[in-house]
């Protein structure tokens, strides 16, 4: 079986050691697994990428891809990354640039132009677009190409920085698509962003980094897990509905109630189905809403309880 990634007590330490960028960081991902990494500005995640890479050499611990060091051509070869900060080739066409990244990647020549095409398409970028020079892209148009070459010879560890920065709503659905996508395929999928509700959806587990130092890891199993909390009121010339009755309208739409306050009511839904089922179940009651608004979600909370630990 593969071994998946393991880090181990990994420490870096930068400008003579008095910068400690990470502290004994351990972390184990799966073959196949989604694992997000958040955590604030400064805690560290770029440099845990840069170790996971092996762009970086740590001053303590290791990391082992699949039991062989980052930076092995075998782990090289399979390993696609988009970086936060895209630096490309600004004169070349978006079909030149991933023609030479192909080439340099020593994928088939023959497959060149079909894989290339292939590649645009499949980040939604269109034919027109791969004839304009990159220095007309937008930053979103930027962050599809990136990723069109970071999935160039079929990656088995994926490592995304801030892949959906600048994307328009279309691009973060279609980066979701083919998150899962994927998935279905055994990729082994790394993302560090502060989208933490794209976050949410996509990730099996995700790493809370903080000062350094991994300071909790949440299981959210891929957006089917990604519960929260809806807020929903109801007319206030409306007679306010029995706490069990709503407690029983929850349970038929499969969500539960948290709690009851005068023209309002918070109900736990797995997801935005459930958000949906559970309104519909409301409505079909006779309960008139007027609003519904979700509150933070797990991710939120995690990100927020750790910015307020001293």
């Amino acid at each position: 079986m593969s071994a998946g990634i393991v880090v181990e007590s990994v420490s870096k330490t930068f400008r003579g050691g008095m910068v400690r960028a990470l502290d004994g960081v351990s972390l184990s991902i799966a073959p196949g697994e989604v694992f997000g990494i958040i955590g604030p500005n400064g805690a560290g995640k770029t440099t845990l990428f840069g170790c996971l890479l092996g762009f970086l050499r740590p001053d303590a611990g290791g990391v082992t891809i699949d039991g062989h060091a980052p930076d092995d051509l075998e782990v090289r070869g399979a390993t696609g990354y988009l970086p936060e900060r895209l630096v490309m080739d600004r004169w070349m066409t978006g079909r030149d640039f991933l023609a030479y990244h192909h080439a340099l990647a020593r994928l088939p020549a023959h497959d060149r132009e079909r894989d290339v095409e292939a590649a645009h398409a499949r980040v939604g970028l269109e034919p027109e677009a791969a004839r304009r020079p990159i220095r007309k892209y937008s930053r979103g148009m930027l962050q599809r190409l990136g990723l069109a070459q970071a999935l160039l010879g079929r990656p088995r560890w994926l490592f995304l920085d801030e892949p959906a920065s600048g994307v328009d709503p279309a691009g973060i659905v279609l980066f979701r698509r083919l998150l899962l996508e994927l998935k279905g395929h055994g990729v082994t999928v790394l993302l560090n962003s502060h989208q933490l509700e794209q976050v949410e959806r996509v990730c099996d587990r995700v790493a809370y980094v903080g000062k350094g130092k991994v300071e909790a890891v949440e299981t959210v199993s891929a957006g089917a897990g990604a519960e929260r909390v809806l807020r929903v009121r109801w007319s206030s010339a409306e007679r306010a509905p029995a706490a069990e009755t709503l407690a029983a309208v929850a349970e038929r739409a499969g969500g539960s109630i948290v709690g009851v306050d005068p023209g309002s009511a918070r109900f736990q839904v797995s997801d935005d189905a459930g958000a949906s089922r559970l309104l519909e179940t409301l409505i079909g009651a006779g309960v008139r809403v007027i609003e519904a608004t979700a509150e933070e979600g797990r991710l939120e909370r995690l990100f927020l309880a750790g910015r307020d630990t001293p």
